[in-house]
């Protein structure tokens, strides 16, 4: 039974508990394909967002989200977010055809997830630095081996610019 059975019923075959997506990892690597990792909120999905993971997997030959637990949206975005669950966060992404494997961590930091998975490349969007990675992550990254790339920042585009949009659009 996947994660995705045993939280919720909305079926999400790309929602993996972490011993399963290293499992998958594992396959992969088997086949000499290359696993790109990227991790986030991914709230409300959006152009941005779209262009970004479209870019990430062309990295590589599979991508896999991190997506951030509810309890760490809070802590980082405040006490109205997140918009939506990580089951249906985690849903959205799950029906993009450029992500293959979905994992939802919990701890602060994502740490635990690199060191399991060894992805072959890291990426974040271009709006993070070197110097902006947390530097255990960082460590993580360099003991495994992976690339670390930051792709361009697709101006215009945030959930907190939509929920913005949408806030307005409502008292008209």
């Amino acid at each position: 039974m996947k994660a995705s059975e045993r939280v919720h019923s909305l079926e999400n075959p790309k929602l993996f508990t972490l011993a399963e997506a290293v499992a998958e990892r594992e396959r992969l690597r088997h086949q000499g394909r290359k696993l790109v990792l990227t991790n986030g909120v991914f709230d409300l999905l959006h152009t941005g967002h779209l262009s970004y993971l479209k870019q990430a997997r062309a990295l590589g030959d599979a991508l896999f989200v991190a997506l951030n637990a509810d309890t760490s949206v809070k802590a980082l975005k405040g006490p109205t977010r997140p918009v939506q669950t990580e089951i249906e966060r985690a849903f959205a992404l799950g029906a993009l055809e450029c992500v293959n494997g979905i994992v939802i961590f919990r701890e602060p930091r994502l740490t635990e997830e690199i060191l399991a998975l060894k992805p072959d490349i890291y990426t974040k969007a271009g709006d993070y630095t070197l110097d902006k990675l947390d530097p255990g992550e960082r460590a993580a990254l360099q003991k495994v081996g992976a690339g670390i790339t930051f792709l361009p920042f697709l101006p215009g585009f945030s959930t907190t610019r939509l929920i913005e949009k949408i806030r307005a659009a409502g008292e008209i």
